[in-house]
């Protein structure tokens, strides 16, 4: 079998190590960065919009260079080889690194969300603080937020589209409204036991009215199973908008 000569062997063993350095060295710069994003995050909601936005992309992006880096670099550690046995290398090393890719991407996609979500769930009912004085402030209830919230606000509530919460300073009055998008996360498929289970359309059936409650259909689609599903929704009666 022919000999990969030995300069032509050192020369691609120097540059791959390099090009692996580098690459891996990307996806490495990508966690850290997403770790101090993280870490310096200004507050609760910013932090819950860039996880719920964000984090399982970065670690994708992350693990898939560091799996390549390392997948070259150890296409760079023979002193001797002959073509053949090189070649077949590459291959090798070439399907193992699609193999752990995939299992990083399945656990990314089918299992982290249920991590991820104990978070969010976390950050957005941690009591937040006053600025102005450093109170403790209190989370409303969806009777008690509806004074706080326009009639556009409202709207969007009841067709389910978007939820706010509204946190109050019980001792100076002061709020803070934060908006939370009602359609982003998944939910557990009843399936596949996966939280892979997304809405895909919502349809409104009966309009409220001043006199009686809508109605609003949502249809749900799993990502790993196909499982479908559909669930009804009351709409709240219409209220009038004090003078």
């Amino acid at each position: 079998m022919q000999k990969i000569s030995a300069e032509l062997l050192s020369t691609w063993n120097q540059y791959g190590v390099w090009a692996a350095y580098a690459i891996a060295g990307i996806g490495v710069l990508i966690l850290l960065a997403h770790l101090f994003k993280l870490m310096t995050a200004k507050d609760f909601k910013s932090k819950y919009d860039y996880i719920n936005m964000h984090e399982i992309n970065f670690l994708w992006y992350s693990a898939l260079l560091i799996i390549i880096g390392g997948t070259i670099y150890t296409n760079t550690i023979r002193d001797e080889s002959t073509v053949i046995i090189f070649i077949i290398w590459i291959v090798v090393s070439g399907m193992m690194a699609g193999i752990v890719s995939v299992v990083v991407q399945q656990i990314l996609k089918f299992y982290y969300p249920f991590y991820i979500e104990k978070r969010l769930k976390a950050l957005r009912y941690t009591p937040r603080t006053n600025p102005e004085n450093g109170n403790k402030m209190k989370l409303l209830s969806e009777e008690e937020e509806d004074v706080y919230l326009d009639e556009g606000m409202q709207a969007e509530e009841n067709a389910f589209s978007v939820d706010y919460d509204v946190w109050m300073d019980e001792s100076t009055g002061y709020t803070k409204i934060e908006k939370y998008n009602g359609r982003l996360h998944a939910l557990k498929c009843s399936e596949c036991n996966y939280q892979t289970l997304r809405v895909t359309k919502e349809e409104v059936i009966k309009d409220a009215t001043h006199e009686e409650e809508g109605e609003l259909m949502k249809y749900y689609d799993c990502g790993y199973c196909g499982h479908k599903q559909r669930k009804s929704f009351k709409i709240a009666q219409l209220r009038d908008t004090p003078a």
